[in-house]
């Protein structure tokens, strides 16, 4: 920017000048630049060397030259150009054919010196407005320049500052590291004794259990055994165990005396001895008499057949293996009645969840002194280690950070690094834009609903005449049918940093204007360039 600034003051002084300007003589339409070429005592020649003439065929209004140049002051060369000298402003070059065609294009009024149009020259004030405005600017870029300066100073101090903070990371880096090892082997050292303590601890605790469980399975065996033994006469007989239908091998329902004997071992009554055997394999399904009923079983489907049937006495569906032969709607109720007593009868037992062994709760007793001293000697270097662990993964972390932002390319100068981690908004009537520099650029509605990434910092897209002055974000969101997101950002000189426009100038591309005193180069003397003198 301050290069064209500089290029527009010097254009506007050499016009305006501040003394007597001299006007040099030449033909008309003819810029200072080129007079050399159009003296009038010498045969011209056009400017593309296609051929020589007389110098009074100058301005003769007929194009004698290929490129027009023979007729730089009227509209006889469609091809030509008229250069407006514009005094007091910036002079400027018009197309031939604008020469006399009543409409005034130069602010000198010198395009129509024969059209009889009425025009005033406007050079002067044209070129006191933007002088005004010109100077503005300079003022912007002298005090953004001054403000860049500044924040190179702190950027150099804050760059100081972060190499010396990273240097002491690496020096704790490497006593944690030490720490770390130490203490792990402190921790290995204690949880050894810790686990093998535990080991013999609950290893006692399953032999106590196991006897705890051996006698509460004696005690359920004897009282088994006489619930069984109905008749009291020191036996439990097939027929006394046929009565407990959920031991039924098959669960079909019914316990045959062939599948009774089975498990009494073949025999038709077994003593207390013998019923140790017959116990265990029994045990997992007895069900004491003394249980109150069993609660409702939850009813599957009917394919699941005999293994999975529901005893629901008012349910119509039953196992075709339990249900006999099809009910007749239009029985009687004795009919119902007796069919409802054989169901009865033939529906199989209830699966029952295995009772919940009492010595299951029985919880393991507290450690001894010695061993709860090795538990918490070995916790105490766990939570050590685990501390010592924790701060080294910090400053890995801080290390890292650090890094980073010091890798990062933040001008000749460092002079954009105050731009790092900071993010600047601009409100329009639907959206909220947010740049974050050297992170990320999004888009969200005013009125609610979810942002949208336009892009991840990407690079420095500098033209090659003014570096670091364009940044470029890519791969945003994607767009519907369409490609990723990405945000050209522009840099222009100001005193304050903000984000002056968006826009979508093509589908998914998003171009943002940014101004920062970090872009303002240093500004030329007003006074030399605006009191400087010239010829005209």
């Amino acid at each position: 920017m301050s290069c064209a600034l500089l290029l527009l003051l010097m254009s506007l002084a050499l016009a305006m000048g501040t003394g007597a300007a001299v006007e040099i003589q030449r033909p008309r339409g003819v810029p200072l630049s080129k007079r050399q070429f159009y003296e009038e005592n010498k045969p011209f020649t056009c400017l593309d060397g296609s051929s020589t003439i007389p110098f009074d065929r100058v301005n003769d209004d007929y194009c004698d030259c290929m490129d027009g140049s023979d007729e730089p002051g009227t509209a006889a060369c469609p091809n030509g150009s008229f250069h407006c000298t514009n005094a007091g402003f910036r002079p400027a070059f018009i197309p031939s054919s604008r020469i006399n065609d009543g409409i005034c294009d130069c602010c000198d009024t010198t395009d129509e010196y024969n059209s009889g149009a009425t025009c005033q020259n406007t050079c002067r004030e044209m070129g006191r407005k933007e002088r005004e405005s010109l100077q503005i600017m300079a003022e912007i870029t002298k005090e953004g320049f001054m403000l860049k300066q500044q924040l190179i100073h702190e950027a150099k101090r804050g760059q100081e500052d972060k190499q010396g903070k990273l240097t002491e990371l690496q020096g704790s880096k490497k006593g944690l590291e030490g720490k770390v090892e130490a203490l792990r082997t402190v921790k290995e050292t204690e949880e050894d004794p810790e686990k093998k303590a535990k080991e013999r601890h609950l290893k006692s605790w399953e032999e106590k259990k196991e006897l705890i469980r051996m006698e509460k399975d004696k005690t359920r065996m004897a009282e088994a055994f006489l619930e069984l033994d109905d008749d009291a006469d020191g036996y439990v007989s097939v027929a006394e165990l046929q009565s407990h239908l959920e031991l039924d091998p098959d669960s079909n329902g019914s316990l045959t005396e062939t599948e009774t004997q089975g498990l009494l071992g073949g025999a038709d009554k077994v003593d207390t001895s013998a019923f140790e055997t017959v116990w265990s394999g029994i045990k997992d399904k007895y069900l004491s008499e003394g249980l109150s009923d069993p609660p409702a079983p939850v009813e599957t489907p009917q394919e699941e057949e005999t293994r999975d049937f529901v005893a629901d006495h008012n349910s119509d569906h039953y196992p075709e293996d339990y249900a006999g032969e099809e009910e007749d709607v239009e029985d009687d109720e004795e009919d119902d009645d007796h069919e409802e007593e054989e169901e009865e009868e033939k529906v199989p037992p209830t699966v029952q969840t295995p009772e919940k062994r009492e010595d299951d709760e029985v919880s393991m007793p507290p450690y001894d002194t010695e061993t709860q001293s090795l538990i918490d000697a070995a916790q105490k270097a766990r939570d050590d280690f685990d501390e010592a662990e924790r701060a080294l993964r910090e400053v890995d972390d801080q290390m890292k950070n650090l890094e980073k932002e010091i890798g990062f390319d933040f001008g000749p100068s460092a002079e954009f690094s105050y731009l790092y981690s900071q993010c600047y908004e601009l409100s329009t009537s639907e959206y909220i834009y947010r740049l974050c520099p050297f992170n990320r650029v999004s888009q969200k509605p005013k009125f609610g609903g979810s942002e949208t990434n336009l892009g991840l910092w990407g690079q420095w897209d500098d033209p090659e005449d003014n570096l670091y002055s364009v940044m470029k974000y890519d791969h945003g969101q994607g767009c519907w049918q369409g490609p990723n997101r990405s945000t050209t950002v522009k840099l222009t000189c100001g005193k304050e940093t903000v984000v002056t426009s968006t826009s979508e100038p093509s589908r998914c591309e998003y171009l943002m204007e940014f101004t920062t005193p970090a872009v303002c180069q240093e500004p030329a003397s007003l006074d030399k360039v605006l009191h400087g003198h010239t010829e005209l």
